[in-house]
């Protein structure tokens, strides 16, 4: 038995997305959701077996962690960031300033700019604080534009004014030097209104001596849809000409929009996740790969889209996918 349980271990070890991709020293991850982290043993396993790199799905967002005023909630973020340090894993923070999932006490009061101010200012710095020395990179603003290239009206924007975002960031890095600091934000991984719109925020923000560090990509993505995977790596690459690292955050590929058989559809999910991974890799400012999840019943999107669906790299019987083979064979390829 002890023989066979060596064996195994060996196997695993050898056969895993974490070992080929530390390896090369990169990083692959996957967000992690509280309800199966604290219950499922499983769910826990593949974590530590497979990624070296996770993100708190939730449980760091606004309300989550900053439910009234004067009081803080770390209980959850605290035992999976413990794991995280525990099993060698490195943690993103995900998010400190968002439009959305914000507290009533935040949202149903009109506060001035100076209060407001204040208190994003004591939020970020208490919970960057708060994990100081634990926390590898925080997703620091989410979301802050909109396809158009114009900033998103939210209560920041609309408060606080523009200036927001810089000051975020001025506060998170006074909060931990040395943490890396990204912005976040979906559909911008071409090169479009909205790129273009956060490339030139970020450069501005470089020339002024800002401290970001980095861009994330959510990529939630679908089989039907159409990615440039040339533009993706040019805008990759001009990132890279600033001295500017991106990251692929928040990746997952819907199948449910298709009526191809569904062996079918696993194989396109498979060849969008590995030409994904294959850019990011060609790329020697991308230094990590994350999924939006792990296993395909504990993902957002059926509960968003009220239809079934299998975006992820492990089905419900935690058996891997053939994305997961996709990545696997993408990042062996790499290491040789």
């Amino acid at each position: 038995m002890f023989f066979f349980s060596f064996l195994y271990k060996s196997f695993l070890e050898k056969n895993s997305l974490r070992k080929v991709a530390s390896e090369d020293g990169f990083l692959v991850g996957a967000s992690v959701s509280s309800i199966p982290f604290l219950e499922d043993e499983k769910y826990r396993k593949i974590l530590k077996d497979e990624f070296n790199l996770l993100t708190i799905e939730n449980d760091m967002k606004f309300a989550k962690i900053h439910p009234q005023r004067d009081s803080y909630n770390f209980v959850i973020p605290d035992l999976i960031v413990e794991f995280a340090l525990e099993n060698d894993m490195k943690v993103r923070g995900h998010t400190l300033v968002w439009h959305a999932t914000l507290p009533d006490w935040l949202t149903y009061k009109n506060y001035s700019k100076e209060e407001l101010t204040i208190i994003l200012k004591n939020h970020i710095q208490e919970v960057v604080g708060h994990y100081r020395g634990k926390i590898y990179a925080w997703d620091v603003v989410n979301e802050a534009y909109n396809d158009d290239g114009t900033l998103r009206e939210n209560i920041w924007l609309k408060t606080i004014g523009p200036a927001y975002i810089e000051l975020a960031f001025k506060w998170a890095h006074e909060a931990d030097p040395n943490a890396l600091l990204f912005y976040n934000d979906y559909s911008n991984e071409g090169i479009n209104p909205k790129s273009n719109a956060i490339f030139e925020m970020v450069k501005n923000f470089k020339n002024k001596g800002i401290p970001v560090n980095g861009v994330g990509f959510q990529m939630h993505s679908s089989i039907t849809y159409s990615k440039n995977y040339e533009k993706i790596i040019e805008n990759f690459k001009r990132y890279r000409n600033i001295g500017v690292d991106v990251q692929i955050t928040e990746m997952d590929v819907k199948v449910q929009h298709s009526h191809a058989p569904y062996d079918r559809r696993l194989e396109q999910q498979a060849d969008m996740y590995s030409k994904t991974l294959n850019v990011c890799l060609l790329s020697s400012n991308c230094s990590a790969f994350v999924t939006w999840g792990v296993v395909d019943k504990y993902s957002w999107i059926p509960g968003f889209t009220g239809q079934k669906d299998a975006p992820l790299l492990f089905d419900n019987q935690y058996r891997s996918k053939p994305s997961y083979d996709a990545l696997y064979k993408e990042l062996e390829e790499n290491s040789n």
